[in-house]
């Protein structure tokens, strides 16, 4: 009787210890997507795996460097299972440091080669775009700039505002300009924006402020600055800048889904990156305030902005555009934003 009732006490011990882990399962998650954004879409993961989501934001000032830095010094002893990034160049950058693992996903599926490593250490999905974004009622229609090269001119002086480029989105839209331009032109480029008594700003969450109380005109930001705007019901217009056939092209920003090398909870954080890689959470982050553009074709995106088949794409190679930031970031572009 003796031998029974310690095998039970034993069974019940294991079978709760069995219990806890089930419940304890979690997937530990750095993203530079805003908490308002990302949290949500962590929620539905949560709900439909019972997997606990451990979301770690960045602040809106240091977006993408703080975390990336952070990454990079926790990589002998990672604690960070994925990285959500809110555009590729990041995720290049991890690649580059050995922060990154290559991981396939099947739920990769259908999504452009165009916005992932052909190494699997990141996948790219729905997208953001940078756009010009300019308040009505300062602007008049015959004022309006199809280009961003158009801000450097003189009707435009002291109206215009941007964020630092050493940061966020506004520091892969630097890269990507000095990498379709060559160092020269864009360096003059970036030179006659400050002659043209540019506002330059902590973030692109600070453009979409001053634009919507009218304290700057125009400025250039994000797709999703521009969709909180609106709904806001602030009196902004957006332009899609560059789209003609002789013009640069947009510039697309695909969020990209990280794999962290030895993650404490490998299989958890797989799971989270094919929930995130699926076609639902793109037509989730389409249909949302991040008003997302999915970059699979035939999702519907974000309301009152055109599809991505419909813009003209700035044609960048995502993966190389990390080392031409680290450089600028070392370099001109420390100099130039130093010198406001």
């Amino acid at each position: 009787m003796k031998k029974l009732i310690s095998y039970l006490l034993l069974s019940l011990v294991v079978i709760s210890m069995m219990l806890s882990n089930a419940v304890a399962e979690e997937v530990v998650v750095y993203t530079s997507i805003d908490d308002v954004f990302a949290r949500p879409i962590a929620k539905v993961f949560e709900q439909e795996t019972g997997i606990t989501v451990k979301l770690v934001t960045d602040t809106e000032e240091t977006k993408s460097t703080g975390l990336l830095n952070r990454l990079i010094a926790e990589k002998d002893r990672p604690r960070a299972d994925v990285f959500w990034s809110g555009d590729p160049i990041r995720a290049a950058i991890l690649k580059s440091k050995g922060v990154s693992a290559p991981y396939q996903s099947p739920a990769a599926e259908g999504l452009p080669a165009l916005y992932s490593d052909s190494e699997g250490y990141w996948t790219g999905f729905s997208a953001r775009a940078r756009i010009i974004l300019y308040n009505k009622d300062q602007v008049k229609g015959d004022s309006i700039p199809s280009s961003i090269k158009d801000l450097t001119k003189p009707e435009f002086q002291g109206k215009v505002c941007m964020a630092n480029p050493l940061f966020g989105t506004t520091s892969m839209h630097a890269a990507a300009i000095f990498a379709f331009f060559g160092d020269e032109k864009a360096k003059q480029f970036f030179e006659d924006l400050k002659k043209n008594k540019l506002q330059l700003l902590s973030s692109n969450g600070e453009v979409r402020r001053r634009i919507s109380s009218g304290a700057c005109a125009y400025g250039i930001s994000d797709t999703d600055d521009a969709y909180t705007a609106i709904r806001d019901g602030k009196s902004v217009g957006v332009v899609f800048p560059d789209k003609g056939k002789e013009d640069i092209g947009t510039l697309i920003v695909p969020n990209a889904a990280v794999l962290i090398a030895n993650a404490p909870n490998s299989d958890a954080a797989k799971k989270f990156i094919d929930f995130l890689l699926a076609p639902k959470t793109e037509e989730l982050l389409a249909q949302g305030d991040a008003a997302q553009m999915p970059v699979r074709a035939g999702l519907a995106g974000p309301k009152d902005f055109p599809s991505l088949l419909d813009l003209k794409p700035m044609q960048v190679d995502y993966s190389q555009l990390s080392d031409k930031l680290q450089t600028l970031s070392r370099g001109f572009l420390k100099e130039w934003a130093a010198g406001f």
